[in-house]
C-alpha cells in the first residue's frame, strides 16, 4: 500500500514564509488576549487530565454538557482517533468531500478503510463521513448538507470540521452548520481564527444521541494529557468574551482585505474561483503557468519569501489557495510577480 502524501502549508525547509499566503489562519493574529493567557499558563505543572474546568466552559459556549465534549491534540488527532474508533466498531468505508484536507484520506488508509467516491451529496451508507464548514480549500457549503438533514444509518459517523466556521466573513450567513444536521460530530480548532496555528489544541463535540459509552471509549484512544498548559490557556482564552469580541472586529478587516486581494490577483491574470465564504480563496493561474511551469514559479515565489498553496494535492491543478493576507504581503506578491512576467516576455 502506497502511502498517501500529506501536504501542509506553512513552514518548511527554508523555514517561516515572511509571505504566507499558503495558510489560513487569521492573519489579524495572533489574538492578543490568548498571547496574554499563553503568558500566563502554569508550564511547571501537569494540566487535569480530565480537563474539567476547561470542558465545562467550551460546553458552556457551545450550549452542549460537558460530557459531550472531547479534547484532542489537534484535528488531525481527532481525525486519526475518530478513525481508528470508527473501524474498530465496524466501519468499512470511508467518505471524503471531492476536495479535502489530506489527513482525512491518511487517517482512512493507515485504518484500512475503502475510500467512497462522492459526487456531490453521495455518501455509502453506513461508514465515516467527512464534511468541512466551510470546504476547503473553496470556502463554500457543502453539497452533503441535504443527506445529512436525514437521519443516520445504524452504524454511521458523521464529522463535520469546524476549522474555519469562526472565519467566514460574510455577514448576517445561515450558520456554517445548518441546523438540521443533528447527528453528527463536530471539530473545531480554534487556533486558525485566533491567528496561531503554532500551539496545537482542538476539541470535539459529541452528537446529543451518542452514548456517554461510546464517548468515553473515543476519550480512552487518547494519551494522558493530550494538549499541554498552553494549548488548554489558548482553550480557554477561546471562551472568553474579550476574545470573542476581537475576532468579531478581525473579521472586517479581513472582509477588506480579501476585497483587495481579490482584485490584485485578478488583475495579475489568475481567474478567482467564486463561492468562497472564508478568508480565502482559490485562484486558477493562465494556462502558460501551469504544470511545470508552475512549480517553477513557487519555487521562485518561495525563495523571495512568499509562499502559495499548490492545490494539486486537492484535486485542483493548476491552482493556488490563498490565505487572505494584509495589503503589505499583497504588494510583496505584486512586487515579486511582475518582474518574473516581464522576464518571461523577453524570453
Amino acid at each position: 500500500m502506497k502511502p498517501i502524501p500529506v501536504t501542509h502549508g506553512g513552514t518548511d525547509a527554508l523555514g517561516v514564509p515572511a509571505h504566507d499566503f499558503s495558510t489560513n489562519r487569521n492573519a489579524c493574529g495572533p489574538c492578543p488576549q490568548a498571547l496574554d493567557a499563553l503568558s500566563q499558563a502554569h508550564a511547571a505543572q501537569y494540566p487535569d487530565p480530565h480537563y474539567t474546568a476547561l470542558r465545562a466552559r467550551l460546553a458552556d459556549l457551545h450550549g452542549v454538557q460537558a460530557e459531550r465534549i472531547v479534547i484532542a491534540a489537534s484535528a488531525s488527532d481527532f481525525i486519526h482517533r475518530i478513525t481508528m474508533h470508527a473501524v474498530r466498531e465496524g466501519a468499512a468505508v470511508a467518505s471524503l468531500p471531492a476536495h479535502h484536507y489530506g489527513d482525512y484520506a491518511h487517517a482512512a488508509q493507515v485504518w484500512r478503510l475503502r475510500q467512497a467516491a462522492r459526487d456531490g451529496i453521495t455518501e455509502a451508507g453506513p461508514g465515516l463521513h467527512w464534511a468541512c464548514a466551510p470546504s476547503s480549500p473553496l470556502g463554500r457549503p457543502e453539497d452533503v448538507w441535504p443527506l445529512w438533514s436525514e437521519p443516520a444509518p445504524p452504524g454511521t459517523w458523521r464529522v463535520i470540521d469546524c476549522a474555519y466556521a469562526p472565519l467566514r466573513l460574510e455577514p448576517g450567513m445561515e450558520p456554517a452548520v445548518p441546523s438540521p444536521v443533528r447527528d453528527a460530530w463536530q471539530m473545531w480548532t480554534p487556533n486558525k481564527a485566533l491567528g496561531m496555528t503554532g500551539v496545537r489544541a482542538a476539541y470535539a463535540i459529541a452528537p446529543e444521541a451518542v452514548p456517554h459509552d461510546e464517548i468515553d471509549a473515543l476519550r480512552a484512544l487518547s494519551p494522558s494529557w493530550p494538549v499541554g498548559a498552553h494549548g488548554e490557556a489558548m482553550l480557554t482564552a477561546w471562551t472568553a468574551p474579550a476574545t470573542r469580541q476581537w475576532l468579531a472586529q478581525s473579521l472586517q478587516r479581513l472582509r477588506d482585505w480579501k476585497a483587495q486581494q481579490i482584485d490584485l490577483v485578478q488583475r495579475l491574470g489568475w481567474q478567482v474561483l467564486p463561492g468562497s465564504q472564508a478568508n480565502y480563496f482559490v485562484a486558477r493561474w493562465p494556462q502558460a503557468r501551469q504544470g511545470d511551469a508552475m512549480q517553477t514559479r513557487l519555487a521562485q515565489l518561495r525563495a523571495q519569501g512568499i509562499k502559495l498553496r499548490d492545490c494539486d494535492s486537492f484535486g485542483l491543478p493548476g491552482c493556488v489557495r490563498m490565505g487572505v493576507l494584509a495589503p503589505a504581503s499583497q504588494n510583496a506578491l505584486l512586487a515579486a510577480w511582475q518582474p518574473m512576467e516581464k522576464h518571461h516576455a523577453i524570453e
